[in-house]
């Protein structure tokens, strides 16, 4: 494994956002970034390495709004060929090669997808011919894709890699490669690597109004959730990367956006991988977009749909006839078809895009805009989750053109997450690494796959405390060290923090996590100092929310659903200890 630096840590557990909390009220930084999602951390990280002074707040947890409910997907987009997006494809392919290759190769891994072909000939040019320029805009950005080039592949082919295909009016078929990645494990990954390099990281801060001199933004006024406290945080330019959020955040300055940023609600179920027979994804057409199935470990992932959200954006809900329509779409291709009783995980979530002139959301933008709407203050918006750091670089870019100074370029295309150097040899390593602490090799592979060389810092816990080395009940696939981990090291301070995002047991148990929540919750409460009152109440929250989840996924319409969900409010705060 390799060692770090003991002047820096990795860790993000209490103390440290206790002493990141101490800095945001004392100190004026450089730039403020408000938002924890992906762009959020990724600017922090952005401006942390260029040597400026720099805090970020969440007013949840990392990644809690749309960059944990994705596809999950580091990708070019395919269908933004056909629309001829081309210089959003190439920025997107030479950024996944960048993170499969260089910054989180840890995190981000291939995955082979097919398209089934339908029509001969000329459906196999017009896709073929897109499939050749998706492989040459991946070689565009000066370093090889990390990927292999798409193949074209018989009807007999296709059904020997995917048997559970029918094969009704099916032709063939095309092969190609993208990338996928965990995103919320990737968001607190980010967060952590900013922390690291110096930002100032603390979750569950929410601002709750901007402070001005004139008309300049000079700080933002922020509560600590936890606490209640109430205090300000100065900084000479701050930054909104709050997502499908940014309108309301905007609104507090009391200035009218130059640009508004619409919902799209995009829906995605799990179910087990042993449903159908496939050694690849896939990717079909709809009557709307696209629709992918994903193979995500011992499941697959089924998504999305692309709808019109107007509702509550910590919250969105999938119905029933979302889910319904997604069921429907991939049982056109599947020989069994799957049912309700097939799915173990629901998830939606939203898309921040920028509105234009076109009421269907399939058609707003996937591109970011970048604007200083008033003094001191930036807003990065729109983009996707591939292009994170170009759409970081771009705001701190906006920021730094505002500081006085020279103030260094952007070098985040060579700065690796914590845990992605070495992370090869690691791998190679894994059976001596099991054999050295005793652990199975299949353990230490799913630790590498998702701490990289950190995995160190787990096994460690697990050698102190082997107990820790156990499965968590209802979820086979995680043990109870990385709980404990989520809390010490990655800034969970709920249990929703570490079922939902820390570990996706939310989604790949049966029952949502419920059998494994009080195991966590006191596991948790050991780092935190909880108490069992404080315990029991973690518990009874989540449960009430995964209640009001399932009963939300029965109703037909996007009111009743929202309705539903919210009868499950989030744990109060301030809280008590």
């Amino acid at each position: 494994m390799v060692k770090r630096s003991v002047s820096r840590s990795s860790k993000l557990g209490p103390a440290e956002r206790a002493e990141a909390l101490a800095s945001l009220r004392t100190k004026e930084l450089d730039v403020l970034v408000v938002g924890g999602g992906v762009v959020g951390c990724g600017s922090a990280l952005d401006a942390a390495t260029r040597g400026l002074r720099v805090g970020l707040v969440e007013a949840r947890d990392f990644a809690s709004g749309t960059s944990s409910r994705s596809s999950k997907l580091i990708h070019g987009g395919i269908r933004y060929l056909e629309q001829l997006d081309f210089r959003l494809v190439r920025e997107a392919l030479i950024e996944r090669g960048l993170l499969l290759q260089r910054t989180a190769p840890h995190l981000v891994r291939p995955v082979r997808f097919l398209y089934p072909l339908s029509r001969p000939i000329f459906e196999r040019i017009y896709i073929g011919a897109g499939m050749l320029l998706y492989d040459v805009f991946s070689y565009s950005g000066g370093r090889p894709p990390g990927v292999p080039h798409h193949r074209h592949l018989s009807r007999r082919q296709v059904l020997r890699a995917m048997p559970s295909m029918n094969g009704r009016n099916l032709v063939g078929g095309i092969s190609y490669y993208d990338a996928q990645v965990d995103d919320a494990r990737f968001v607190s990954s980010l967060a952590r690597t900013a922390s690291f390099y110096g930002a100032h990281v603390a979750n569950r801060v929410r601002v709750e109004g901007f402070l001005k001199v004139g008309e300049r933004v000079v700080g933002v006024k922020a509560r600590d959730l936890l606490t209640g406290e109430e205090f300000e945080i100065r900084a000479r330019q701050v930054v909104n990367a709050t997502g499908v959020w940014t309108d309301d955040t905007q609104a507090m300055v009391g200035e009218r956006g130059q640009f508004k940023v619409r919902a799209s609600k995009g829906v995605h179920l799990v179910v087990p991988r042993d449903r159908f027979h496939s050694k690849l994804g896939l990717l079909l057409r709809t009557e709307k977009s696209v629709l992918f199935v994903i193979p995500w470990g011992r499941h697959w992932l089924i998504g999305t749909t692309d709808t019109k959200w107007d509702l509550d954006k910590a919250h969105p809900a999938a119905t029933a006839a979302d889910i319904d329509y997604l069921l429907e779409h991939v049982n056109e291709v599947l020989t069994v078809p799957l049912t309700r009783e097939d799915v173990e995980g629901v998830y939606a979530g939203l898309r921040p895009l920028l509105a234009g002139e076109s009421d269907e959301t399939s058609k707003l933008s996937r591109e970011h805009i970048v604007a200083h709407t008033v003094p001191g203050l930036v807003v990065v918006a729109g983009g996707k989750f591939t292009t994170y750091r170009v759409m970081a670089k771009d705001a701190i870019d906006e920021a730094a053109a505002a500081l006085d100074g020279d103030v260094p370029p952007s070098i985040t295309e060579d700065i690796a997450l914590l845990g992605a150097e070495g992370y090869r040899a690691a791998w190679n390593k894994r059976g001596k690494i099991a054999r050295a602490f005793g652990v199975h090799r299949v353990r230490v592979e799913h630790l590498l796959s998702r701490y990289g060389t950190m995995t160190d810092e787990l096994l460690d816990l697990i050698r102190a405390r082997p107990e820790l080395g156990e499965s968590l009940p209802g979820a086979d696939d995680y043990l109870e060290a990385e709980i404990v981990y989520a809390a010490s090291h990655e800034g969970a301070l709920h249990l929703d923090d570490v079922l939902v995002r820390r570990t996706r047991i939310s989604i790949e148990a049966w029952d949502r996590g419920v059998e494994a929540a009080p195991v966590a919750a006191r596991l948790m409460g050991e780092v935190l100092g909880w108490d069992e009152e404080r315990v029991q109440r973690e518990i009874a929250v989540y449960l009430r929310q995964v209640e009001a989840e399932l009963a939300s996924q029965q109703q037909p319409d996007d009111e009743s659903a929202d309705r539903v969900r919210l009868e499950a409010p989030d744990i109060e705060t301030p809280v008590t200890r």
